[in-house]
């Protein structure tokens, strides 16, 4: 048994899916059932159901999950102990971005830690929001960033980079074109294009519909808010976006202020305690890089 079995076991418990899994730690997916393999054999017990779709924990494998954690996390202890000691900072950290974000001052932050601190491996996962806030609560992503509905998501440490209103956005000729201020019940009978559900720009449309008593008909969902700019172009739906995301299109959408919603969407860094000195170096860059709240405003899918 070594650790990089340990790893792996984590990574499959954690995703339920040995391809995520190895994506997750950069190895074949042959590679994670290998070894997954090779350690159940030395434990003499199965540690997954591999009956269905998705790997499930069997009871040993449960058993054995919490230990496996420990045994991982105290290997990382040895290695910071001995950095502090020598002044070097070793180990490695895993950033969580929202899927289709290019925001530069996260790849200036990670690229000035990188040069500070190259003892320090780097690896950079994107998913939903909602699941990066998960695996930050869960410890598997060190430092996210993500859209959220609320400043300071349960549990975590957080910092607000981009707080706006949400705006509908509408082709020239569209029957709202020629409003710039609307309600939700005004959206009710267009279709809606806007982001998926754990994002958190839907979040916040979700909850101020609900708030209302709006039930609005969202007939597309994209990731990109490039992808929702050119849908709503084209007629095919109401965009809903950020005022920054929708500023970037306004030679072809006209973007309508929704008087009520009064909740902003939020792009914010996100983690969980800074004991670990390298997050507190990379913390460090990205508060530097990010400058002050709402200088990076960019193609921020949220």
């Amino acid at each position: 048994m070594d650790l990089r079995q340990l790893e792996y076991f984590v990574a499959v418990a954690e995703e339920r899916n040995f391809t995520r899994a190895a994506e997750r730690v950069h190895i074949s997916q042959s590679g994670v059932s290998a070894q997954i393999r090779q350690l159940e054999r030395e434990l003499g017990a199965e540690l997954f159901d591999r009956s269905a779709r998705t790997a499930t924990l069997t009871v040993a494998g449960k058993a054995a999950l919490e230990h496996a954690r420990a045994a991982l996390a105290a290997a990382v202890a040895v290695g910071r102990s001995v950095g502090e000691v020598t002044g070097l900072i070793r180990g490695r950290l895993t950033v969580g971005m929202v899927t289709g974000c290019t925001i530069t001052p996260l790849f200036d932050a990670l690229a000035a830690f990188h040069r500070a601190h190259p003892g320090v491996e780097l690896s950079l996962r994107e998913d939903n929001s909602d699941r990066l806030i998960d695996g930050v609560r869960a410890a598997t992503v060190d430092l996210a960033l993500v859209g959220t509905a609320t400043a300071t998501p349960d549990g975590l440490d957080a910092l607000t980079i981009i707080s706006e209103r949400l705006v509908a956005a509408v082709p020239r000729g569209h029957p709202l074109a020629t409003r710039r201020h609307l309600r939700l019940r005004d959206l009710a009978g267009h279709p809606i294009v806007c982001m998926p559900p754990g994002t958190g720009l839907r979040t916040v449309f979700d909850q101020a519909c609900a708030a209302r008593h709006v039930q609005p008909v969202v007939a597309l969902q994209a990731s990109a808010a490039e992808a929702i700019a050119d849908l709503a172009a084209r007629g095919l739906a109401v965009a809903i976006l950020s005022e920054s995301m929708a500023a970037r299109y306004d030679d072809r959408l006209t973007a309508l202020t929704i008087d009520d919603v009064d909740a902003p969407a939020l792009l914010a860094l996100v983690w969980k305690g800074t004991h670990n000195p390298a997050l507190r170096e990379l913390l460090a860059h990205s508060r530097q890089a990010f400058g002050p709240l709402g200088s990076a405003a960019a193609d921020m899918p949220r």
